[in-house]
């Protein structure tokens, strides 16, 4: 069984997609615990809504490849239109953050808001 930490963030109707993306992960994954969502200023293109981001730790039998198409999947079917403005508005984004107590997001360094939800799931993260 395999353990990932799960960003999770959107500025398009952030409240009703994230509860929706929430309810997903529950139904395709085992949930062992997830963080509170906070408000976020936009990185990168800030002339768009705040973001409403958190985490939420799974188990999966997904090997992190698939793990990352269904993630992508489920992004697609949320609505999430991929465009040239990378950092743009979205209606989801999911991220592996943590993979089997590995580090895999460089964003950890950066955001303090993901360094202190992925320490929230995993205090004893080595990173």
């Amino acid at each position: 069984m395999n353990q990932a930490i799960i960003a999770a963030g959107s500025n398009i109707e952030p409240d009703k997609n994230i509860a929706r993306v929430r309810e997903i992960l529950a139904k395709d994954f085992g949930v062992v615990a997830e963080t509170d969502f906070v408000s976020t200023k936009p990185v990168g293109y800030t002339q768009q809504p705040d973001f409403l981001n958190g985490a939420v730790l799974i188990r999966t039998d997904l090997k992190l490849e698939p793990l990352r198409q269904h993630l992508k999947k489920i992004e697609d079917t949320l609505g999430r239109r991929r465009t040239i403005l990378k950092f743009g508005p979205r209606t989801v984004d999911l991220d592996i953050v943590v993979w089997n107590g590995k580090l895999l997001d460089p964003d950890f360094y950066e955001r303090d808001y993901l360094k202190k939800a992925v320490l929230e799931l995993m205090p004893n993260l080595k990173y």
